[in-house]
């Protein structure tokens, strides 16, 4: 048995042991990351009855990246490589980008239209696009839909309420259709190419540089002469 004093000693080594475990502060707690959500309501094509789908924010789930290439490339490259393909002017799809998704590639419509260039799914894949997300095939299809629009009403105006509401609005009025939202569509795309022409057209133009001038090769002059004997030779200078 230990005396009144070792006993006194023995506790207070016990509860100074103890005390780093209970004062301890304790783990801090992550918090877990908050996965934004969109719920997009759409009415079912057989049954009528709206089915309700909930979408996560795709800044936190980006779309998996399909097709030939890198989505990696700048929207401005991937839209010159197909304005070129597709004989388009390059600011009028920029001007249709900036009108239907402001640049956003994971932007979907309550309508359902889906990436930079607000593909409808049957329209995406009608033009070859697997990836509505994709930004290359997204706007691949994109300009390729504008321009066949554009081969088969001749102007862009016509083209651009077709790539709205549809071309069948467009041929049953022959002209731009009237519905409120074409018609600001159409006027608000106009007017974003107009800004992006005079802006262009306002650009310092390079000065042209002058072609180099032709190298003029100089020829040894080939003469005849006759010698003593009368023999003849032939002799450059």
């Amino acid at each position: 048995m230990l005396p009144e004093k070792n006993k006194f000693v023995y506790i207070c080594f016990l509860v100074g042991s103890a005390l780093p475990v209970f004062c301890a502060p304790p783990d801090p707690v992550r918090p877990e990351p908050v996965h934004a959500a969109t719920v997009v309501v759409r009415a079912d094509r057989r049954t009528g009855r709206l089915v309700r789908t909930v979408m996560v924010n795709p800044k936190m789930t980006p779309p998996k990246q399909v097709g030939h290439g890198s989505d990696a490339t700048p929207v401005t490259e991937l839209v010159e490589q197909a304005a070129r393909q597709y004989d388009l002017d390059p600011l009028l799809v920029h001007s249709v980008i900036q009108v239907e998704s402001n640049y956003n590639p994971y932007a979907i419509s309550r309508k359902g239209a889906e990436g930079l260039m607000q593909l409808i799914p049957s329209t995406a894949r009608r033009f070859g696009a697997a990836n509505s997300f994709s930004p290359r095939e997204n706007i691949d299809a994109g300009v390729r839909y504008l321009k066949y629009l554009k081969n088969i009403f001749g102007d862009d105006r016509l083209a651009l309420a077709a790539y709205n509401a549809g071309e069948a609005a467009v041929a049953r009025y022959g002209w731009i259709p009237p519905y409120a939202e074409t018609q600001q569509y159409v006027y608000n795309v106009g007017k974003k190419y107009g800004e992006a022409r005079r802006r262009a057209a306002a650009l310092p133009k390079p000065e042209p540089v002058a072609p180099p001038a032709p190298v003029v090769e100089e020829h040894p002059k080939l003469e005849q002469y006759r010698d003593e004997q009368g023999r003849i030779y032939l002799r450059t200078r």
